[in-house]
C-alpha cells in the first residue's frame, strides 16, 4: 500500500481540487445563470461574492475541529455536504434556492484547511513547504483546469445528456455526486496523523483558549492579511474573469470566456508549488533576498512576492485600457503568477511557525484570507467606477497598508516573537504539557 505521506497527500490533493472545481463551477457559466434568473453585471457580481460569502467562517471554524477530531473526520463530513447541496442547486427553480444552495457548496472552499493541516501532519518541516505547494497548488487548479477549462467543455451550450438539457445544472450535479464518494473514500483510507504522538500534540492545542491566542499573535494576523491580497484575491478573480472578458471585450463565447479566464487560474494554482519550493530552499541556503528584515529568510521571500502581487494588479489595469483582450490575458497570468507564488510562501511560513496548531492557524489565516474573495468582486464592478478596468488599481491601493503590516511584523526583532508576541489575549496556562510531535 501506498506510505502514508504520500497517500495523505494524494487524498488531500483530490479532495481540494474538486472542492475547487465545486466553488467555481457557476464560473464559466455566468451567462447562461444570469438568463434563466435574469440577472444583470452587478446581480452577478453579487453572486460571485456569495459564493465565498461562507467560506471565511466555515474556514475558521473547521481549523481547530480538524486538530481535534482529524483530517478524515471533517473532510468526509464536509465532502458529503456540499456534495449534497451542490447536487440541491442543480434542481433549483427559483434564484432564492440556487442562491442559498451555492452558498452551502461553496463550503468546499473550505477543504483547503483540512488538506494543510493533514499534509502537515504527515511531512516534515523541510519539506513542507514544498509538499504544501504540491497540495494546494494541484488543488488550486481545480478552478481553472476544473471549473474553466474542462467543465464548460464536458457540459458545453448543447448538451443534452440524462437528467438535464440544461450544461450548467448538470455540471452541478455530476460534480456534486462525485464529492459525495470522495468524502466517503476519504474517511474509510485517511489517516489524521503519522505517529499518535503528532496526533495527540495537535489535539491539546485546539481548545478555544488556545485558538483565540493564536489567532491574535502577530505571525498570524500578518499572514491573514496578506493571505487576503494574494488567495482572497485569487478567489475574486477565479469568480470575476469570466464575466470581465465577457463584458469588457465582447467575447461572448462562454469556452473563449472561460478559456482567458482559466490562464489565470492556471497560473495560480500549478505555479504555487514553486512559492513554497523557494521558501524551503532560501531557508535551507540562508539566502539574504532582503537586507531589511536580516535573517528572516522565509518572510523576505513572503515579502517579495506580496510587493509583485501589488504592481501586478495595477498592470492589470493599465492592460484592459489598451483595449486589447491578449494583453489583458498576459496581464492577468502575471497577477496569478505573483498570487501562486505568495501563497505558496505564505504557507510555508505557517506549519513551519505553528506546527501543533496548523489546523487551527490555517482556518484563521485562510479563513480571513477568503474574505477578500468576497470583497474584491464588490470592487472589481462597482457600478461608480467609470469602466471595468480601473477596479484593479483600486484594488490594488487597498493593499498597501497591508504591506505596511507586513514589513512590520518581518523585521527581525518582531519577527522573532511573531509566534508569542501578540495583541488582547494572554497565553493560556496548560495544566498538562502535551505529548511531543515526534518524528515517528
Amino acid at each position: 500500500m501506498m506510505e502514508g505521506k504520500w497517500r495523505t497527500l494524494v487524498l488531500a490533493t483530490v479532495m481540494f481540487n474538486l472542492g475547487f472545481v465545486i466553488w467555481f463551477s457557476f464560473a464559466p457559466f455566468t451567462g447562461g445563470i444570469a438568463e434563466e434568473f435574469g440577472l444583470s453585471v452587478a446581480d452577478l457580481a453579487v453572486v460571485s461574492s456569495a459564493a465565498v460569502i461562507a467560506v471565511p467562517l466555515g474556514r475558521i471554524v473547521v481549523g481547530p475541529l480538524t486538530d481535534r477530531y482529524g483530517a478524515p473526520v471533517t473532510a468526509g463530513a464536509t465532502m458529503v455536504l456540499v456534495g449534497t447541496f451542490a447536487v440541491i442547486s442543480a434542481f433549483a427553480a427559483t434564484y432564492e434556492v440556487f442562491i442559498g444552495s451555492r452558498v452551502v457548496a461553496s463550503l468546499s472552499g473550505i477543504t483547503f484547511v483540512i488538506g494543510i493541516q493533514h499534509v502537515s501532519e504527515w511531512f516534515e518541516e523541510e519539506n513542507l513547504g514544498l509538499a504544501e505547494g504540491i497540495f494546494a497548488g494541484v488543488g488550486n487548479a481545480g478552478a481553472g483546469l476544473g471549473a474553466y477549462f474542462t467543465l464548460p467543455r464536458i457540459f458545453g451550450a448543447g448538451w443534452n445528456g440524462p437528467l438535464f438539457a440544461t450544461n450548467w445544472r448538470a455540471a452541478f450535479f455530476y460534480t456534486g455526486a462525485f464529492a459525495v464518494l470522495v468524502g466517503v473514500v476519504y474517511f474509510l483510507l485517511g489517516e489524521a496523523a503519522k505517529s499518535d504522538a503528532k496526533r495527540q500534540a495537535t489535539k491539546e492545542s485546539a481548545g478555544v483558549r488556545e485558538w483565540l491566542y493564536i489567532a491574535t499573535r502577530y505571525g498570524a494576523v500578518a499572514l491573514s492579511a496578506a493571505y487576503v491580497m494574494t488567495f482572497g484575491l485569487e478567489l475574486a478573480m477565479n469568480g470575476w474573469l469570466g464575466t470581465y472578458y465577457r463584458e469588457a471585450f465582447g467575447q461572448g463565447d462562454v469556452v473563449i470566456a472561460a478559456t482567458f479566464a482559466a490562464t489565470f487560474s492556471v497560473a495560480a494554482g500549478l505555479l504555487r508549488p514553486i512559492g513554497g519550493y523557494v521558501s524551503d530552499v532560501v531557508a535551507r541556503n540562508e539566502t539574504e533576498l532582503l537586507p531589511w528584515f536580516d535573517g528572516r529568510h522565509r518572510e523576505q521571500w513572503t515579502f517579495a512576492t506580496l510587493v509583485f502581487v501589488v504592481f501586478a494588479m495595477v498592470g492589470m489595469t493599465g492592460a484592459g485600457l489598451t483595449g486589447n483582450v491578449y494583453v489583458a490575458v498576459a496581464a492577468g497570468f502575471l497577477v496569478g503568477l505573483g498570487c501562486a507564488f505568495a501563497e505558496g510562501a505564505i504557507f510555508a511560513q505557517v506549519p513551519a511557525m505553528f506546527p501543533d496548531s496548523s489546523g487551527s492557524v490555517t482556518g484563521v489565516v485562510g479563513g480571513i484570507g477568503s474574505s477578500g474573495g468576497s470583497l474584491y468582486p464588490l470592487i472589481f464592478g462597482a457600478a461608480l467606477l467609470p469602466n471595468l478596468h480601473v477596479g484593479y488599481a483600486v484594488a490594488a491601493a487597498t493593499m498597501v497598508p497591508i504591506l505596511g503590516l507586513a514589513a512590520w511584523v518581518f523585521r527581525p526583532h518582531v519577527a522573532e516573537r511573531a509566534t508569542t508576541g501578540g495583541w488582547i489575549v494572554d497565553a493560556p496556562e496548560r495544566t498538562e504539557t502535551a505529548a511531543p510531535a515526534g518524528d515517528d
